[in-house]
């Protein structure tokens, strides 16, 4: 009798330990220097066009992500993101919103953040983005908020996760390396 009573006591710790476990479930998002999918269209049998768009596209979106990232040249960049012609993208909206955070202006970068959120609510590049705003305009909670739905998205050991996780443990009113 006294096995089978600690045979039931593990069989339910373990049951209670399952349960109370946090269900993670693991999004992969595009890193922001490859060029977001083409949207998606009906298909005409005429229509040669979409490959060299799409072409067209990638150079464009490619040559904007080197402007921010190796010449920091943020407006020019914001230009050149617009002329795609696809803001509508999480991934084009969401370096527009990061130019124009570069550039200083806040409302206009946050405007960015919330399209590029609302085109596509798993875009963890742009969780990590928005809340470093957050951040930077003092607003920790609303950082921890970002900083928990990546960890839902992601786990705790991607690169936006900690990023914005490091930005969090400096006191505030201290200036962001990133």
């Amino acid at each position: 009798m006294n096995k089978l009573a600690i045979r039931l006591l593990t069989l339910a710790m373990l049951s209670l330990t399952l349960a109370a476990a946090p269900v993670v479930t693991a999004v992969y998002a595009n890193p922001d220097n490859e060029p977001p999918p083409p949207p998606k269209k009906k298909k005409k049998s005429s229509e040669a066009r979409p490959a060299i768009e799409q072409t067209a596209f990638v150079d464009g979106y490619r040559a904007a992500y080197a402007a921010i990232y190796e010449r920091h040249d943020y407006a020019s960049a914001i230009e050149q993101l617009k002329a795609l012609g696809r803001d509508d993208s999480a991934a084009v909206a969401n370096l527009i919103g990061y130019s124009y955070r570069q550039l200083g202006d806040y409302k206009v970068s946050q405007i960015w953040y919330e399209r590029a959120l609302k085109a596509d609510p798993s875009h963890v590049k742009t969780w990590q983005y928005y809340g470093l705003w957050q951040v930077e305009q003092g607003n920790r909670d609303q950082a921890q908020y970002h900083l928990n739905r990546i960890a839902q998205l992601t786990g705790t050991s991607s690169e936006e996760y900690r990023s914005l996780a490091a930005a969090l443990e400096k006191p505030p009113g201290t200036g962001l390396v990133y």
